[in-house]
Formats: structure tokens, C-alpha cells, sequence
């Protein structure tokens, strides 16, 4: 009997839950794996994210069933494809033997918003009525003609 190798595709949540994203591709995924040579498969559910763990005797199984339109639709609907996917050899999640994947991104990195330049506020105010010139004493007054 010929041995079989695992890959596992982590799932972390994001905008939506990774539990969300399981519902929604899981089945299809699955579908997928069995039509096109998978032999062992286990969900494992850890908290903020799932891991699909796949068993195909060959590589080029794996190779067949990565490269099919509904698993990268699925790989690309996650719920952070950047920060929240990976897709590596051997077992992840809870399983005793280690893994390869790489290490999450601490959140944030570090990086700082920069401020935004506050505009000052122009205020209108209304004109005030200036009082009437007073004669002044001694001038004589103009008379209007």
C-alpha cells in the first residue's frame, strides 16, 4: 500500500467568519477532493478559523484538484485572502505532527494612520449697523441741494 501526504488549506476569519466560509464552500470542496483522488479528509474547527486537511496518494492528485476552477473560486471568496489563507504540505490545525505553515502577521503591524490635515473653519458673521455720524460742534452742516 502506497503512502498518502496531507495539505491543508487554513482558513482564518476576517470580514466574515471562517465557520461562514465552511458552510458556504465546504461541500463543494469536498466534492472536488473525492472526484479527483482524495483519500482521508478532516475539518478541523480552531478558534478564529478552520483547516481542511486533504490525503492524496500522489501529487499530481493534489496538483488536479488545486488547480480546478471551484476550489480557487473558493480559495478567493475567503472571508481575508491575503491575511487570513494558507495553503501548504502536511498536516495544521490541531494535529500532532508539525506543520510548515507559515506564522500569521501580528495584526497591525506596527504601521500608525497617518493625520489627515484639519482645515480651519472660516465663521461668517453678520455685518453690525454703524451708528449715525454726529455733527461735529462748531463745523457747519452741509446742506443738501
Amino acid at each position: 500500500m502506497s503512502s498518502i501526504r496531507w495539505w491543508s488549506i487554513e482558513v482564518r476569519d476576517g470580514v466574515l467568519s471562517a465557520m461562514r466560509w465552511k458552510d458556504g464552500y465546504g461541500e463543494a470542496l469536498l466534492e472536488a477532493a473525492v472526484t479527483n483522488g482524495a483519500r482521508r479528509w478532516e475539518w478541523t474547527i480552531m478558534p478564529g478559523g478552520v483547516v481542511l486537511e486533504i490525503a492524496f496518494r500522489e501529487t499530481e492528485e493534489w496538483d488536479r484538484f488545486r488547480a480546478l476552477p471551484v476550489v480557487t473560486a473558493a480559495l478567493d471568496a475567503t472571508p481575508d485572502p491575503v491575511n487570513g489563507l494558507y495553503v501548504y504540505e502536511g498536516r495544521g490545525g490541531s494535529a500532532a505532527s508539525p506543520s510548515k505553515r507559515p506564522k500569521p502577521r501580528p495584526a497591525g503591524a506596527g504601521a500608525a494612520a497617518i493625520p489627515l490635515p484639519v482645515e480651519e473653519i472660516v465663521r461668517a458673521r453678520l455685518a453690525e449697523p454703524q451708528p449715525p455720524v454726529e455733527p461735529i460742534q462748531g463745523l457747519p452742516e452741509r446742506v443738501a441741494a
